[in-house]
């Protein structure tokens, strides 16, 4: 059975990827009307992954969050600084194997999120205080590790699996083939999937998008999939992050959407005392939503102290509001039980577009404190437009 194909309901579905690009399209006139390098240049496309990835990975943790009720977390950025003073110690000053350093950083990240995460879930302090206090105690901690210094640099064997490109290599016309030969594998499973999604829906006579529209939408990504790859490829060849915040993005995607403690969330959000007469634990669930926050700011730890290099007193500073700007911007409802972890990348991607267009285009615009006053704006805009057409409804 095919539904009925609503074009006005699915253009307010998908406002923020029209946004998205009409933003990109604009700045990309003004950067040529400068003579500029594009937007879409191969070294701009790959700092705009290398330098959001740490917000798309805390963006997917938020939403989580923010999914129980409009619940935020605000330590994000300290226990990210935290970590991050962990990973130092251990790597650079201890010269711990890697990978063991890598599974004590983790655990570090979940027991604090645990931590944080039962006050919430059974004592039932609001998360916005003890997350407060959370921002407070690690940013402290943290300072008092690295005693005010930072801690530099971190070994070439830890940085080549943040850092690095596949294939990688000095030759470029194989980095440029792999890299497309990989977007075609990507396009390929992708379109694999939404044949074999389509079948089931029809087999079970669930409705499904218009014939037409389903093909069109599959042209689309796949042709996306296929341009990312070989504009990568004609710099280094795909990052490694893109992999990691790939993994990070699918199995959560799968997990809100597919799972059924996946849409427990969505139902604690939609109202909490009614999901819980029908039988959820709500505890339990808010518990994991704030322990996997924790989870995801250590792996965020990591991998901005490969970005940088270092372990720094300041690291993870205002990332926690990047994340919470980047959930609200890609539609999750200020008041919870809506929202995705796509909206989640879309309104990272945004944050990430117009940094990276702002800085490009120069003057004024390129100026940090100006650059905060857009996102600022950006964010209220979006905030608004959510409750007020809730109020309509």
């Amino acid at each position: 059975m095919t539904g009925n194909f609503n074009i006005k309901q699915n253009l307010k579905q998908n406002i923020m990827l029209i946004a998205l690009i009409g933003v990109m399209l604009v700045f990309e006139l003004a950067i040529q009307a400068q003579a500029k390098p594009s937007l879409f240049s191969p070294g701009n496309i790959s700092n705009l992954i290398s330098q959001n990835a740490y917000v798309v990975v805390l963006a997917t943790g938020m939403l989580l969050c923010i999914l129980t009720g409009g619940n935020i977390d605000l330590s994000v950025g300290s226990v990210v600084c935290f970590v991050g003073a962990v990973a130092g110690t251990l790597i650079v000053d201890m010269q711990m194997n890697i990978y063991l350093a890598v599974i004590c950083c983790l655990l570090v990240g979940l027991a604090i999120g645990s931590f944080q995460a039962f006050w919430i879930a059974y004592v039932r302090i609001p998360p916005f205080i003890v997350t407060l206090a959370g921002m407070l105690l690690w940013r402290g901690l943290a300072n008092m590790i690295l005693g005010g210094l930072t801690i530099s640099p971190f070994p070439a064997n830890y940085l080549r699996y943040f850092t690095s490109f596949i294939p990688g290599g000095e030759n470029a016309s194989l980095t440029s083939v792999v890299s497309v030969v990989i977007g075609i594998v990507v396009s390929a499973v992708y379109i694999s999937f939404e044949v074999l999604g389509r079948i089931k829906k029809i087999r079970k006579k669930y409705a499904t998008t218009p014939f037409p529209v389903w093909i069109a939408k599959i042209i689309v990504i796949s042709a996306v999939i296929l341009a990312l790859a070989f504009l990568l490829g004609n710099n280094k060849g795909i990052p490694v992050i893109l992999v990691l915040i790939g993994i990070v993005v699918l199995g959560y995607g799968y997990f809100t959407s597919k799972t059924v403690p996946g849409r427990y969330l969505y139902a604690i959000g939609g109202n909490e005392k009614a999901a819980k007469m029908s039988g959820v634990d709500t505890n339990k669930m808010l518990f994991f939503a704030y322990a996997n926050m924790g989870f995801l700011a250590g792996l965020t730890a990591l991998i901005c102290v490969a970005r940088f290099n270092s372990a720094s007193p300041s690291a993870g500073n205002n990332y926690e509001l990047d994340a919470i700007a980047s959930c609200f911007i890609g539609g999750a409802s200020a008041y919870g039980g809506v929202g995705s972890v796509g909206g989640a990348v879309i309104g990272a991607i945004f944050m990430g577009v117009l940094n990276q267009g702002m800085s490009i285009v120069g003057g004024v615009l390129a100026d940090a404190n100006f650059q905060r006053a857009v996102k600022g704006a950006v964010l209220l805009l979006f905030v608004v437009i959510d409750v007020v057409s809730k109020k309509k409804k």
